[in-house]
């Protein structure tokens, strides 16, 4: 059986409307938080999950 974990906001640490399973592999996705209204880009693999830090322009 797959177990499968809500995608935690890296910023607030409240539940997104995502959900990822152990064999899902994310790069670059654009993750939004309802709640604190914030967009981050996270890569994801075996429900490990960093977010990528933006250089600044």
């Amino acid at each position: 059986m797959q177990t499968a974990q809500w995608i935690l906001c890296p910023i607030c640490g409240n539940k997104t409307r995502d959900r990822i399973r152990e064999d899902t592999v994310l790069k670059n996705y654009p993750l939004y938080c309802p709640k604190c209204k914030r967009e981050t880009l996270i890569n994801a693999k075996e429900l490990h999950i960093t977010v990528i830090k933006e250089p600044d322009a």
